[in-house]
Parts: C-alpha cells; sequence; structure tokens
C-alpha cells in the first residue's frame, strides 16, 4: 500500500510530537508543515528533513493533497481547518478539544459520518497504560466514587505565552479539564446530572471574560461526585498539583508522582502523564478497627513517555484507517467531555448549578 500523505497543521509543542512520530513510521508520508512563525522551520531541522513549509492551511491543503490531515492549532482553528480537511476527503487527527464550541464539535462530527473520514480526538491518556490501569484499579472501588484531580501549572516563559493565546478561547478547565472528565465518565460509566464550578482571574494578560483558575464538581447519577482544578499562570503554586486520586466503599487508589510530582515540574509536559507507581489501598477492617490488608504498590516502570504516547496515539490513528474501525463512541465520548467542560464554564460564569 501506499503511504499516507499527511499534512501537519501546527508545528509548535504537540504538532512537533505528531511529527515526529510519522516521520518514523513507514505508513505515513509527511508532505508538509503549516505554521504562520519560525514553528514549521525549527521542526524541519529538529527531523533533519526538508518537508515542503507553508505559511497557510488553505494553501497547503491545495497543493500538497494530503490523504490526512494533523490539526494541532489553537481551539479556535479546529472547527474551520477540521471541516476543510473533511471537504478535501481527508481523514483527520486533531487534539483536543475537538472544537472551542459545542455545536462546532457537532458539525465536524456530522461532517464526519457524510464523508465516512476517519476523525480521531488527541485524548492522550486514553493509550497510556498506566493511566489505564488507574482507571481499572477504580472500578474495583464499589460505588459511589469520589474522584479527586488537578493538573496547576506554574508557567513562565514560551508556556506562558502558549497559556495565553490558549485563553483567548478558553479557559483551563475546558482545555485540560475535557481529559479528566473523560476519565472520571470512564471510572464511573455513569451518567453526569450536574455541574458547579468556581474561577478566578488572576491577571491582567489575559481577556476580562475569562479565567486562568479553575475548579469544578460533577455529580452523577450512581452518587459518584469528583472535582478537577487547573490553574495556568506564573502565579499559580506549585503546592499539591499532582492529586490524581479516587476512593469507594471498598478503599482507595492513587497515583503517586514523586518525581513528576516534585517541584519544578509543573509546567513539563512529560510529567503530566507520569505515574511512576499507584497505590491501591483496601478498606477492610477486623472487629478492633484494623486494616486486614496492607497497601499494594504497583509500580508502573518502563512507562512510555510523552513522545511514546504521542506514537501510540498514531498508531490508533493508523489503525482506525486502516482497519476502518467505528469511531462512532470515540466522537461521542469526545462531544459529552466538552458538554460538561463548557457545562462548568458556564457554572463559573453564571454562579449557578447546571445541569447536564
Amino acid at each position: 500500500m501506499n503511504p499516507i500523505k499527511i499534512l501537519i497543521v501546527g508545528c509548535g509543542n504537540m504538532g512537533a510530537s505528531h511529527a515526529a512520530a510519522y516521520h518514523q513510521m513507514p505508513e505515513f508520508e509527511i508532505c508538509g508543515l503549516v505554521a504562520r512563525g519560525e514553528s514549521k522551520n525549527r521542526l524541519n531541522e529538529k527531523l533533519k528533513s526538508n518537508y515542503p513549509l507553508f505559511d497557510k492551511y488553505e494553501d497547503a491543503l491545495a497543493q500538497s493533497k494530503p490523504d490526512a490531515v494533523c490539526i494541532s492549532t489553537y481551539p479556535d482553528t479546529h472547527e474551520e481547518f477540521a471541516i476543510k480537511a473533511l471537504e478535501a476527503d481527508c481523514h483527520i487527527f486533531i487534539e483536543k478539544p475537538l472544537a472551542d464550541t459545542v455545536t462546532g464539535c457537532e458539525r465536524i462530527i456530522q461532517k464526519a459520518n457524510e464523508t465516512g473520514k476517519k476523525v480521531v480526538v488527541g485524548y492522550i491518556l486514553r493509550h497510556h497504560p498506566s493511566w489505564i490501569r488507574f482507571i481499572e484499579e477504580s472500578q474495583k472501588l464499589g460505588k459511589p466514587l469520589v474522584m479527586r484531580m488537578n493538573l496547576n501549572q506554574q508557567s513562565h516563559g514560551y508556556m506562558w505565552d502558549v497559556h495565553r493565546n490558549l485563553m483567548k478561547s478558553l479557559s483551563p478547565i475546558v482545555d485540560c479539564g475535557v481529559h479528566y472528565i473523560d476519565v472520571m465518565c470512564q471510572m464511573t460509566r455513569s451518567k453526569p446530572l450536574s455541574v458547579t464550578a468556581i474561577g478566578a482571574r488572576l491577571t491582567d494578560d489575559i481577556a476580562s471574560d475569562n479565567y486562568n483558575y479553575g475548579q469544578l464538581q460533577i455529580r452523577f447519577e450512581d452518587g459518584s461526585v469528583g472535582w478537577y482544578e487547573a490553574g495556568w499562570g506564573p502565579m499559580i503554586s506549585e503546592t499539591a498539583f499532582f492529586i490524581k486520586d479516587v476512593f469507594g466503599p471498598k478503599g482507595a487508589v492513587s497515583i503517586v508522582a514523586k518525581d513528576a510530582g516534585a517541584s519544578g515540574k509543573s509546567d513539563d509536559v512529560d510529567s503530566h502523564t507520569k505515574t511512576e507507581s499507584i497505590r491501591v489501598h483496601h478498606a477492610a477492617i477486623n472487629d478492633k478497627n484494623e486494616f486486614t490488608k496492607a497497601d499494594q504498590w504497583i509500580d508502573m516502570k518502563d512507562e512510555p513517555n510523552h513522545q511514546e504516547l504521542c506514537n501510540r496515539e498514531q498508531s490508533y490513528f493508523l489503525k482506525a484507517i486502516q482497519k476502518d474501525l467505528d469511531l462512532s463512541d470515540h466522537l461521542q465520548d469526545a462531544l459529552n467531555s466538552l458538554k460538561i467542560a463548557f457545562a462548568c464554564d458556564e457554572s463559573v460564569k453564571t454562579g449557578k448549578v447546571v445541569e447536564v
């Protein structure tokens, strides 16, 4: 079979990682790099390649005639770029969130159904063996579950530029929150009922109607509850930025990342997916209220780094194309997590409980 010609749109952090994956996969052939600035030139140098470079997406789409498009641009471009790719008869790998509005997300899904093309959304934790194990262990704890997660990032330098640009269209609890909302939905396998959320604008460097710190709470039909906290900026504390913890009637399971959760790591993309070890606590007690079973430590040695996770995402994308996988549930999950995240955003701005 001829390799799949793929156009890389967005050559920053995630775009560069995905390009590196395609670069070493013989099943793909990069037919162009698209970016407005110099990131495409730096990526070409990094890959030691001479891929065609484009400033404008539309020009690249028309001239390179790709079979597939990898979209890793800011969320406010996702809907437009995805629709144009589908109209050009291309498969799509697109970074989360699928779009910056629920209606935009629905339009992409509708267009994908009309064209029969594959659309895979970059939910990187779904490809991480340690997070898969974390979810599996949580499902052994009984119901209801209490889920506690956060990812505050003390961003500065280049990453503060990235975060400020992201906040032109989305808040941290929407952009990052969709990952962890998706995890909570997998853990409970239950319908979310309502959300509440709080937020604070801690800088004048972002729009007056946005906020760079937020915390959301979700109530599920089975009685489970969960919260997620996210903040971006140079003023954000690094204390307890790495909480991934679940408990239920039968005990608790926690990700314990001693190195990835250390000081100075909150803004390190590799640290965001590391688990290092999982601690399983058993709640069973005897007639003296003493625990009958010691905590179990699961050492997640040799877990994939960030680049390897991106490689796995692209292997799944390839499989979706070659094996004609049904991605209906995949896209519905992406839509549902975005709906919940935007409901949380509405709660921040109105101060009210929002029914989902």
